[in-house]
C-alpha cells in the first residue's frame, strides 16, 4: 500500500478540492492532508472537503486506525504524526514554521513510518513548512512532487522545497491529479 501526504496553505485549497473530486471512490491507498487553516474555525472546512470529494474524509481522533481509501485531514490547531504503528497522533505542541498543523511535522513522521511507501505531494503556500518534511521523505526513499510553482497562487512553500531537495516531480494541478488516479 501507497501512503499519500499532501500539504499546502495559501492557495492549495481548489487543488486540494480538484484532486478529491477527480479520485474514484475505489481508490485504495489512505490519504493525509495537512492544510493550513485558521485555528478557531473548526466547523466547514471538513465539510466543504466531503461535498465535492467520492472518497470519505474526516478528521482523525488521536490514535486512530489507518485504513486503505480514507482521507485523513488534519484538525485545525492539531499536529498530525503518522506512527510506524499505523495509527494518527494528534499534538497541541508548539507550532512549527508558524503552523499547526506542520506540513514538515506530518511528511516527517510519514518518512518514518512508511519511507519508500510514501508519496508526499506539496502545494501552493505562503511559508517553507513542507519543505524539510519533502526532503525527509525523498531522503527515505519516498516519491515526492510538487505543484508548479508558476501555477502556485503563492509559490514561496513549492519554491522553497524545490531548492532544498530533488524533487522527483513538478507537476501542474491536473498532472497531480492524473497521477494520483493512475496509481495501482
Amino acid at each position: 500500500m501507497l501512503y499519500v501526504v499532501i500539504g499546502g496553505s495559501a492557495g492549495s485549497f481548489q487543488t486540494v478540492t480538484t484532486i478529491l473530486a477527480e479520485l474514484p471512490k475505489t481508490f485504495p491507498h489512505p490519504m493525509f492532508l495537512c492544510l493550513h487553516r485558521l485555528k478557531h474555525i473548526r466547523t466547514g472546512f471538513v465539510e466543504a472537503l466531503r461535498l465535492k470529494s467520492k472518497l470519505p474524509v474526516h478528521e482523525p481522533c488521536d490514535k486512530e486506525s489507518i485504513q486503505p481509501g480514507q482521507v485523513y485531514l488534519a484538525p485545525a490547531n492539531y499536529h498530525m504524526y503518522i506512527e510506524k504503528d499505523n495509527t494518527i497522533a494528534l499534538s497541541t505542541e508548539e507550532p512549527v514554521n508558524h503552523s499547526r498543523p506542520s506540513i514538515d511535522i506530518t511528511f516527517v513522521s510519514a518518512a518514518k513510518a512508511y519511507g519508500t511507501r510514501c508519496l508526499g505531494i506539496l502545494l501552493s503556500g505562503a511559508n517553507k513548512d513542507g519543505a524539510a518534511g519533502l526532503k525527509a521523505m525523498k531522503d527515505a526513499g519516498g516519491t515526492v512532487m510538487v505543484q508548479s510553482p508558476d501555477e502556485c497562487q503563492v509559490k514561496t512553500m513549492t519554491a522553497a522545497a524545490i531548492k532544498l531537495t530533488d524533487v522527483d516531480y513538478i507537476f501542474q494541478s491536473s498532472q497531480i491529479t492524473s497521477y494520483l488516479q493512475n496509481l495501482k
